[in-house]
């Protein structure tokens, strides 16, 4: 088995013969497909596929990529490389309410993420005790309405200062602007204590109880400009009934969202999601 498979993941339209331009390029190399998922969506006419090789016995990754260009470019294809040799290093946004952070770190330092952490964020102290019990630098950065955007900037230096590719918010509870989010398109994922696009804003829980809802649940979705309504990677769900309290459904809630998160992050780390304007095909 290869130490660290190179997973391909293809989006464009439609047509005859992708699968073999695709497995017949890898084979014409001696590549090994490891594992092929692909899925077609007819009301669209659109292809998604997903592939992961190993990519020893070939030459450097930056050769084959050469080589595969003219392919894609002949199937207008929307297309990325990633060798998992290079881990990606994830940073975490994390507000007062610190439990999805606490199972991010658990999660990854059981090795249950691949990808380093190599700080967290905040604009609170409360989390810092429980965040350096893993190693990990915490860097509290206060804000404020008159403050907001120097803050935002601090952000940004730490995230390029450490190279980071992926922003996770873990319960911040903070609104990025656009200019950041359009810097890391689909790069961003958050948790929405809510079923998604249902009950959005604040208090979701509160609005909820107040309806009498059967169902609660918590979506992970990509951070885009439009408040909670990025594509969704994942969503969690867990029946209540009129027995149930706020406290209840809060607590049960919690639950929901750390499992999600967890899931939804490791998705994304996986090349598992690809992003088709404001859907997901997720090839779990």
């Amino acid at each position: 088995m290869p130490t660290h498979p190179v997973h391909l993941l293809v989006s464009c339209p439609d047509s005859k013969g992708l699968v073999s331009a695709m497995t017949g390029f890898l084979a014409s190399h001696d590549l090994n497909v490891l594992d092929l998922d692909q899925h077609t969506d007819s009301q669209e006419d659109w292809f998604f596929a997903r592939i992961a090789f190993d990519l020893s016995g070939s030459g450097p990754l930056p050769d084959l990529i050469e080589l595969w260009r003219p392919i894609a470019e002949s199937h207008d294809m929307s297309w990325r490389l990633h060798d998992t040799a290079e881990r990606r290093r994830m940073a975490i946004l994390v507000g007062k309410g610190d439990q999805c952070c606490r199972e991010l770190l658990w999660r990854w330092e059981d090795g249950q993420l691949d990808c380093d952490i190599p700080l967290v964020i905040s604009n609170h102290p409360d989390a810092a005790k429980h965040v350096e019990r893993f190693d990990v630098p915490f860097h509290v950065l206060p804000v404020s309405a008159e403050t907001r955007r120097e803050q935002e900037r601090a952000i940004r230096t730490l995230i390029q200062e450490h190279d980071v590719e992926l922003v996770v918010l873990a319960r911040y509870m903070q609104i990025l602007s656009a200019d950041f989010v359009a810097s890391m398109p689909n790069r961003i994922i958050n948790i929405h204590h809510s079923f998604l696009p249902a009950f959005a804003g604040s208090k979701p829980y509160h609005q909820a109880h107040a309806r009498g809802v059967k169902v609660i649940g918590a979506t992970c979705h990509y951070v885009t400009e439009e408040l909670d309504a990025g594509p969704i990677i994942e969503q969690a769900v867990v029946p209540v009934n009129h027995r149930d309290t706020l406290d209840d459904l809060v607590r049960k809630g919690s639950d929901l969202e750390r499992s999600a998160l967890v899931s939804g992050v490791r998705l994304h780390l996986q090349d598992r999601v690809l992003v088709h304007g404001r859907r997901t095909v997720v090839f779990h």
